[in-house]
């Protein structure tokens, strides 16, 4: 190590105590970090690309510093579909700090690791009150039993209104109308619940029949569209 020579003739004053960095709350613990390894929590990030065309919710479950677990959810963007097929792979096993300093193909990948990390290491994580933290797979509850993300698709024009094309439950296939054409239910298709049926021998109709619901005041509409096509 090199030192100026203002710094060398410098004469020597001995450092306070020592109390070491704040502990914060990991896992149901209290925790005074100094090591990568010191860090544990299941959490979530989100990121987004510099033209903010698409944009990912990371979701990791760090155990001793490493990575044991991670959920690559992606919107907005066909490439960066396969930057999330790759940093899944890239993702588990390594540090934290490996992590943060690794490229994950995709640029709002890489912005969601780096909010991710930012909570991770000041103790803001979901298991920071959890004893033990939350078991590796637990990412895939928030997927719901068809393991789909959770998206909502919304489309609207000041001349026609708006119109439901995707929500949690599923693909919208109908919007239930009033008598004023405002919108009071729909009826959707559970993706994941027919891909299921199909699985285990349904034909394509039986299943998407199966899988169909409703919601709202769907059953007593004035009148029903297709979002797609009305």
């Amino acid at each position: 190590m090199i030192y100026s020579s203002e710094v060398q003739h410098m004469c020597s004053v001995a450092k306070g105590a020592y109390h070491g960095p704040a502990p914060i709350p990991e896992e149901g613990k209290w925790v005074q970090v100094k090591e990568i390894k010191d860090v544990s929590g299941f959490t979530h990030g989100i990121g987004w690309c510099a033209p903010q065309q698409g944009c990912c919710k990371l979701t990791l479950n760090v155990k001793e510093g490493i990575i044991e677990e991670a959920l690559v959810e992606t919107l907005g963007c066909s490439g960066m579909t396969h930057s999330a097929a790759m940093a899944s792979e890239i993702l588990i096993g390594k540090t934290l700090l490996e992590a943060l300093n690794t490229d994950l193909v995709c640029d709002a990948i890489n912005t969601a690791m780096r909010e991710l990390f930012l909570q991770i290491v000041y103790g803001r994580s979901q298991s920071a009150f959890s004893e033990d933290g939350l078991a590796v797979g637990a990412s895939l509850e928030d997927l719901g039993k068809g393991l789909r993300s959770q998206v909502g698709t919304m489309f609207a024009t000041k001349v026609k209104g708006p119109r439901y094309l995707e929500m949690a439950e599923g693909y919208v296939t109908r919007c239930a109308l009033d008598e004023d054409n405002l919108i009071i239910g729909y009826e959707f298709i559970n993706l994941g619940k027919m891909m299921d049926f199909i699985k285990k021998g349904d034909d394509a109709a039986t299943a998407l029949e199966k899988a169909k619901g409703s919601y709202g005041r769907f059953a007593g509409a004035a009148k029903y569209i297709d979002p797609r096509h009305e």
